[in-house]
């Protein structure tokens, strides 16, 4: 497992009942989670005292029923600082499990000797594309909302990151790609991120069973000649790690190199184990 076990502002404290419990800086919150399928006690003492509350409603929605915490608050990881808020659909506006790619890839990045430029689809606020322009990439920013574009800009001006580093473009993430490859545009390195479920800004529909295969196919086709790494995340239960590597590998195969695909996760301070989040797979030239 991918194990994203260096965060110093984040951490998991407990995960039991559906629910995860959690403290972001100075503020717990108490999230739904699908993989906390077992059941426990519920001892820690931020179960009644969280400062927000995020509950699932019968209807298949959900809303903050509590929300005591501020507008946006800030935590860092290292040297890159996020501004955090309850958002929709439970969302905080970052995945801290996703620290566990942010540190493998930026070594890469620092160890390349070379000028990196990266295309991350899907890219939600940032997170990733703060670590990659940090770590010295050039970085090609694509989400199809507009105002999660506007939170990762507020990501990267938090992290001290120069404007010239990141290129943000609102767009269908199908249809850039397409164009990329019309115009001969190349990547060293490219991170997909889709979610299960969505639709563009033009109301075009993305289920990632359907869509994964293609989306990967076009994304291999802007890779440089001489590419530093792909990858591929995702969050959907029923999509396990191998699964995911073996999408991976047939785009990348040309290439040589290998893939490595294992669940992401976060350590949980109650128990000892590591709560699995989601998968990532990972292909690098390296045999």
């Amino acid at each position: 497992m991918y194990s994203a076990d260096n965060w110093k502002e984040y951490r998991l404290l407990d995960a039991a009942n559906g629910e995860r419990l959690e403290k972001w800086g100075d503020y717990i919150l108490i999230r739904p989670d699908p993989q906390v399928i077992w059941s426990g006690e519920k001892t820690h003492r931020g179960w009644k005292n969280a400062n927000g509350i995020y509950r699932r409603s019968r209807s298949g929605g959900g809303e903050w029923i509590k929300k005591e915490v501020p507008e946006e608050w800030i935590i860092s990881y290292g040297d890159l600082r996020f501004g955090i808020s309850p958002m929709g659909f439970k969302h905080t506006g970052l995945f801290p499990e996703q620290a566990a790619n942010w540190d493998w890839f930026s070594e890469l990045i620092k160890n390349s000797g070379r000028e990196i430029k990266l295309l991350n689809l899907f890219a939600y606020t940032g997170g990733a594309s703060v670590a990659a322009a940090k770590a010295g990439a050039f970085v090609c920013h694509v989400d199809a909302s507009k105002g999660i574009v506007a939170k990762a800009k507020r990501n990267a001006e938090l992290s001290g990151i120069p404007q010239n580093k990141i290129r943000y473009i609102v767009d269908d993430c199908f249809k850039f790609v397409e164009r990329e490859i019309r115009r001969g545009n190349k990547y060293d390195a490219v991170i997909l991120d889709p979610p299960s479920f969505g639709r563009g800004p033009g109301g075009e529909k993305w289920v990632i069973e359907e869509c994964l295969d293609q989306l990967v196919g076009l994304a291999s086709q802007v890779l440089s000649d001489q590419p530093l790494f792909v990858l591929l995340n995702s969050y959907t239960t029923g999509l396990s790690p191998a699964a995911n590597g073996y999408v991976l590998h047939k785009h990348t195969k040309r290439f040589g190199g290998k893939v490595e695909s294992e669940e992401l996760g976060i350590p949980v301070e109650a128990s000892g184990i590591c709560l699995p989040c989601g998968a990532s797979s990972r292909w690098t030239p390296e045999k």
